[in-house]
């Protein structure tokens, strides 16, 4: 398992095993995720490239235009 220091300024390196795997790169943003005591560094996206991302997938059983109020 990689583990890091925190700094005097509260700065991290993330080692470079995980970095490698995750395909971080230079300059790359990530958004943080505190849930209790638990931080989660995700990749950010950005929106175009989630473009098509749901292409195919089946609509069959969602809510119709007779289903709202």
């Amino acid at each position: 398992m990689a583990s890091a220091v925190i700094s005097p300024k509260y700065q991290i390196v993330i080692p470079k095993e995980v970095r490698e795997r995750a395909g971080l790169q230079v300059g790359q943003r990530v958004q943080v995720i505190a849930r209790g005591s638990t931080i989660t560094l995700v990749p950010h996206q950005p929106i175009a490239n989630l473009r098509g991302i749901a292409r195919g997938a089946c609509t069959d059983g969602y809510r119709d235009e007779t289903d709202r109020f």
